[in-house]
């Protein structure tokens, strides 16, 4: 037998209460927690670090990245907690990045410069992934089976190394797609500060985003197990087409992308609702990106996507009529999923966030059937999300390594896990390193600023290594909680 009704109205009113109790004043430190979450990407850098990386443990690693293939590949990021660089999380993050940069960058003060620095990684990478062969993009380093067959420090992998690529024959329209998206994105968060690199970036967005339409199709098709079932594009490739034009519109401001999307909008998803935006999926992002047109400068062809923006706010706000309670844990964490379910509250918040930025802007509010949500609220259900994060929650425990006084210490993360090479320069290899991840002792580094997989349904959380859906970190979850935690540290009273 289902809920009854009356136990179904309790709950929404105690989610109610849990979540938009109004309150700005400062639970945390916000301002230590965006510069951990940022530092956090220094310790997924592949490649030659640069003096002063802040994690100190690491070393450089995958210098010879593409190299048999006589193309240099070296850099970008691990995704997680292995030795992989996959090309579709890896462009996401740095939109993700980008977006916290342009909107929330004036309130990151000091830590604007690391920002950009953690955008330019990405970005850096990508520019070559994207131009080092014509009419190619280079998607993907590392062979999955192999790297998971081992537990290797970054710096010590002999795993094969292979390369993998789109092209006209091998299409990839959604990480290619989802790379000009990116690239567009960071263009932005560079025109102020290094015009003549935002224009490379702009450019090869453009390349990239023509090369995507003009050659349709999924890189999971053409790549199959290669980059199934790891990073599979289940939602297909229209979302990203769309979503890069819409980037594309917001860097250069060429009216032939809003054509585009006016022209191609309704075949590529805009009429369809969607509750969750991730690395796969953009059309929610699309909407809350689009709206911003429609709402700052009265786009009227826009106003559909306004619309899309609002059902989906409203399935978050409890009270409104279309309020989908079950997707919330008893502790008030958005819950969407068992795996790596933080991924959904970090791009979750940072859309609250920006979806008020623009209604606040135009002196607009969320229209939820017969009520009205205002741009306050938004924020109040957003910052109950990091406050979560951050420590208030059943446990009393952060998510955020690093951060407050009690964190999970078993990451399920190779460097952080093993000695570091300081501290034990012989190498460890493949299989002598599963040592580490089947220990019972805390990481012998800290792998700051990295927020894991997160609590299961119940708010419930095992800090154990193996359990890699609650306790692996990725550069996906971190990235849109960089523009979150901005925000907050820029607006919170102390």
């Amino acid at each position: 037998m289902g809920p009854s009704r009356g136990s179904l109205v309790a709950t929404v009113a105690v989610l109610h209460l849990l979540l938009l109790a109004p309150s700005m004043a400062a639970a945390f430190n916000y301002a230590d927690a965006l510069a951990k979450s940022i530092i956090f990407f220094e310790g997924q850098r592949s490649g030659k670090l640069p003096p002063g990386n802040r994690m100190p443990w690491r070393a450089d690693s995958g210098l010879a990245d593409g190299a048999q293939y006589n193309v240099d590949l070296v850099g970008g990021y691990y995704d997680a907690g292995d030795n992989l660089k996959f090309g579709l999380p890896m462009a996401f993050s740095t939109t993700m990045l980008a977006w916290s940069v342009a909107d929330f960058g004036k309130f990151m003060g000091a830590e604007l410069p690391n920002a950009r620095a953690a955008v330019r990684w990405g970005a850096d990478y990508l520019l070559k992934a994207a131009t080092a062969t014509p009419g190619a993009l280079y998607v993907q380093v590392g062979e999955p089976g192999r790297d998971h067959a081992c537990w290797e420090r970054p710096e010590d992998m002999d795993t094969p190394r292979s390369v993998y690529r789109v092209d006209a024959n091998k299409p990839g329209s959604d990480v290619a797609g989802e790379t000009a998206a990116a690239l567009a994105a960071s263009s932005i968060a560079f025109r102020r500060s290094d015009p003549a690199y935002a224009s490379r970036l702009l450019h090869a967005a453009m390349e990239v985003f023509d090369f995507a339409d003009r050659h349709r199709g999924s890189y999971s098709d053409s790549l199959s197990s290669e980059v199934c079932p790891f990073y599979c594009s289940y939602s297909g490739y229209h979302d990203e087409l769309l979503w890069a034009a819409s980037w594309l519109h917001r860097a250069s401001n060429n009216a032939s992308y809003m054509t585009y999307v006016e022209a191609y909008g309704m075949q590529l998803g805009a009429g369809d609702d969607d509750y969750s935006f991730s690395w796969d999926d953009k059309r929610v992002g699309t909407k809350v990106l689009l709206s911003r047109g429609f709402l700052r400068r009265k786009l009227q062809g826009l106003q559909l996507y306004k619309a899309h923006s609002d059902s989906y706010i409203c399935s978050l706000v409890p009270g409104t009529s279309s309020f989908q309670a079950g997707q919330y844990t008893p502790g008030g964490l958005i819950y969407k999923e068992g795996e790596s379910n933080m991924q959904y509250v970090t791009t979750a918040t940072f859309l609250l966030l920006a979806y008020s930025k623009y209604l606040k802007s135009s002196g607009a509010t969320v229209s939820c059937g017969g009520g009205v949500v205002s741009p306050a609220d938004l924020v109040a259900l957003a910052k109950r999300q990091v406050d979560y994060i951050l420590g208030k929650n059943p446990a009393g425990r952060s998510y955020m390594v690093g951060f407050g006084a009690r964190y999970p210490e078993r990451a399920h993360h190779r460097g952080a896990s093993m000695p570091s090479v300081r501290a034990h320069p012989g190498r460890i290899g493949c299989d002598a390193g599963f040592q580490y991840l089947h220990a019972g002792a805390a990481n012998p580094n800290v792998l700051v600023g990295a927020v894991l997989g997160g609590p299961d349904s119940r708010d419930g959380f095992d800090d154990d290594r193996g359990n890699y859906a609650q306790s692996e970190p990725a550069t996906y979850i971190n990235a849109p909680l960089v523009g979150a935690l901005a925000f907050f540290a820029g607006t919170t009273r102390k």
